[in-house]
């Protein structure tokens, strides 16, 4: 499997709707859904790829709080939308609507992930963002520790993205202190 942070195969697909934009993003991961959502969804596997904690009981409706570990920004809120093991997860974070779906391809599975954004300044940042997390969540599903420099891509993502995606999706820059992530 491929860990390239920047192939053109794993860059988002932007879609504008209105005065925001969706993001899909496409992953081919050699495990079957089971293990993917767990990586999903276990506390442990969240916790090395997500950019929070996650805390909340997996239903459809309950809600969810978002802490950041290093008191990067402040907690969010979300809800589950939709909990479908192992097939999809839905949930707002903060502000944009996260849905993970899963499907199977012939012992290996097909994530497609989209997010929703409602500020179309901020797509490019928060594209970079996702991407690098996906990155990582390819070694939580595999079990494996994350190299010192996978943390690092942001910064040249962002460039990917704004160059891709166009000017108007980079006018919202990092937040207060993740300007060296």
């Amino acid at each position: 499997m491929t860990r390239s942070a920047e192939t053109q195969d794993d860059l988002g697909e932007l879609e504008r709707v209105g005065d925001g934009a969706r993001v899909r993003f496409t992953r081919r991961l050699p495990h079957p859904r089971e293990t993917v959502w767990r990586a999903l969804t276990d506390t442990e596997h969240v916790n090395a790829w997500f950019p929070t904690t996650i805390e909340g009981e997996w239903r459809a409706g309950e809600p969810l709080r978002f802490r950041f570990r290093d008191g990067e920004g402040p907690d969010m809120h979300g809800e589950i939308a939709v909990y479908e093991p192992p097939a999809r997860l839905q949930y707002r974070w903060g502000d944009e609507d996260l849905d993970f779906a899963l499907a199977d391809d012939h012992g290996a599975t097909v994530l497609t992930f989209t997010v929703t954004f409602h500020e179309i300044g901020k797509v490019a940042r928060d594209s970079a963002g996702w991407h690098q997390c996906l990155g990582l969540l390819d070694y939580a599903v595999d079990d494996q520790p994350v190299p010192a420099d996978a943390q690092q891509a942001w910064k040249r993502l962002f460039t990917t993205y704004t160059e891709r995606f166009g000017e108007d999706t980079a006018t919202i820059g990092p937040p207060e202190g993740f300007d060296d992530h």
